[in-house]
C-alpha cells in the first residue's frame, strides 16, 4: 500500500504582504503529478489544509480542483482538519465525497470511524483525528453524560470521572484509547497535533508554554502516524511518527529548507518503507546578504534568479533612500529588507536579553541543542534534560 504524506497546505495564505496563491496552485499540480507518477493508492493530508478558518471563495476553489484531480486518478484521499481549519467546514459534504474516495475527518464527537483498505497483505485501517483541544473532548463527554441521563451531584461537573482531560496531552490520549485500535492489524493515523520535541518555524502559531504538547508514547498503537502542524520535514520519537512539512516555504526562517513530499509504503505488518520526494517550487525562497554596492552588481546576481521572493540584508552603516524601492527593480519579489550594522547588532542584542529572560531553562537548552547540533532534541532527550533540571532545582 503506497500512502502519500503531505500537510500544511494553508491554501490562500500570504507571506509577508505577498500571495502566495499562484505558488500553491503550481505545487498542488506537482503533487498530484508525483502521485500519479508514483502510483500511490492513496494522498494523506495532515490538517491546515486553509490559512484561514473561513476561507476564500478562490482558496475553496483550489481544493475543489486539488481533489477532484485525485478523484480522476482513483486514488484515495484521507484529510483532516487543522488548527487553522474550521472542522465544520472541512466535515461539508464527507458523506457524498466517500463515494468518490475522498474521507474528510468529522467534527470530533468522540468517535473515529476507521476507514478499511486491503491489498496482499490484508487490511489497513485509517483513522482521521481532526484537531483536537481538551475543551472539545471535555464538551464531548458532558453530552455523552447528559444523553445517558446522568445527573452530576451538587458542586460537581458533568464527566468529571477521573478521564476528564485538562491538558492536550490527557486529550489525545483519551480520543486514541477509545478507537480500541486492534494491534494486530496495519494502522495509520492521521493527525494534527504538536509532539513533544518537534522542531518549528517561525510560520508556525506558537502556543506559550508548549501547553499543545502531546508526547509520541501517545501513538504506539499505530504503524504509521501521518502528522501535520509543524512546517519543517522531521520524525518524532521514532522514525513513523513524522511530519512532512509544508509544500512550500512559508518564511525565511525556512530558506535553506528542501521541501518535498512524503511517500509510505506499508508491507507486510512491520515494514515500513519511507521516501523523500522533492518539490521544486515556481518560486523559491532565499536570503540575500551584502552592502547595497553589492547586491545591486550584475555580477552579484546574474547567476540567481531574481524573480524569487528575497530577503535582503543590507549590511551598510547607514540606511539607504527608498532602498526597497530601489532594490525591487532588481528584485521584483522582494519581501523584506533589514540591516545588519551596528545599531541594529545592539538593538538585537536588548531584545535577546529581554527574550532570555522570558523563557524557561528547558526552552533555552533546547534552543541551544538544536543551533550546536541542526536539530532538534528527540522526546527522549527532552525527557532527560527536564528531568535534570527538576532535580537541580530540587537540590
Amino acid at each position: 500500500m503506497k500512502l502519500l504524506h503531505i500537510s500544511d497546505l494553508h491554501i490562500g495564505k500570504r507571506v509577508n504582504e505577498f500571495s502566495m496563491v499562484e505558488d500553491q496552485k503550481y505545487i498542488l499540480d506537482k503533487i498530484i503529478q508525483i502521485a500519479e507518477q508514483e502510483q500511490a493508492d492513496g494522498v494523506i493530508i495532515a490538517g491546515d489544509i486553509y490559512d484561514k478558518s473561513v476561507p476564500s471563495a478562490e482558496a475553496v476553489q483550489i481544493f475543489d480542483r486539488f481533489l477532484t484531480g485525485f478523484a480522476r486518478l482513483g486514488i484515495k484521499v484521507f484529510a483532516v482538519s487543522g488548527n487553522h481549519d474550521s472542522a465544520e467546514r472541512i466535515a461539508f459534504g464527507a458523506q457524498l465525497m466517500k463515494g468518490r474516495g475522498v474521507y474528510l475527518s468529522p467534527v470530533y464527537d468522540g468517535k473515529i470511524e476507521k476507514i478499511i483498505l486491503s491489498d496482499e497483505y490484508g487490511e489497513l485501517n485509517i483513522y482521521l483525528l481532526p484537531f483536537i483541544k481538551p475543551a472539545v473532548v471535555r464538551h464531548v463527554l458532558d453530552g455523552e453524560q447528559k444523553s445517558e441521563g446522568n445527573q452530576p451531584e451538587s458542586g460537581q461537573e458533568a464527566g468529571k470521572e477521573g478521564n476528564r482531560p485538562e491538558s492536550y496531552q490527557e486529550a489525545v490520549k483519551l480520543a486514541v484509547e477509545r478507537m480500541e485500535v486492534d494491534s494486530t492489524k496495519r494502522n495509520v493515523l492521521v493527525a494534527h497535533q504538536f509532539v513533544t520535541g518537534a522542531g518549528r518555524c517561525e510560520s508556525e502559531e506558537v502556543v506559550v508554554g508548549g501547553l499543545d504538547n502531546v508526547d509520541a508514547e501517545v501513538f504506539e498503537a499505530f504503524d504509521y502516524v501521518a502528522l501535520g502542524h509543524i512546517h519543517s520535514p522531521q520524525w518524532v520519537g521514532r522514525e513513523t511518527v513524522r511530519y512532512c512539512g509544508t509544500p512550500l516555504k512559508y518564511s525565511f526562517s525556512e530558506a535553506e529548507q528542501e521541501k518535498s513530499v512524503t511517500m509510505v509504503e506499508l508491507g507486510e505488518k512491520g515494514r515500513i518503507e519511507l521516501r523523500t520526494i522533492p518539490l521544486i517550487p515556481l518560486h523559491d525562497m532565499r536570503k540575500i546578504c551584502g552592502t547595497y554596492l553589492e547586491v545591486t552588481a550584475r555580477s552579484f546576481y546574474q547567476d540567481i534568479n531574481r524573480e524569487d521572493y528575497v530577503q535582503v540584508t543590507l549590511t551598510d552603516e547607514e540606511d539607504i533612500p527608498d532602498g526597497l524601492k530601489k532594490l525591487r527593480i532588481i528584485y521584483p519579489n522582494l519581501m523584506r529588507l533589514v540591516y545588519d550594522n551596528n545599531r541594529t547588532r545592539q538593538n538585537r542584542h536588548l531584545e535577546a536579553v529581554q527574550d532570555m529572560e522570558q523563557k524557561s531553562e528547558m526552552e533555552l537548552f533546547g534552543e541551544f541543542y538544536a543551533l550546536q547540533n541542526n536539530q532538534p532534541m528527540s522526546a527522549e532527550q527532552t525527557d532527560f534534560v527536564r528531568r535534570l533540571i527538576d532535580e537541580s532545582k530540587v537540590i
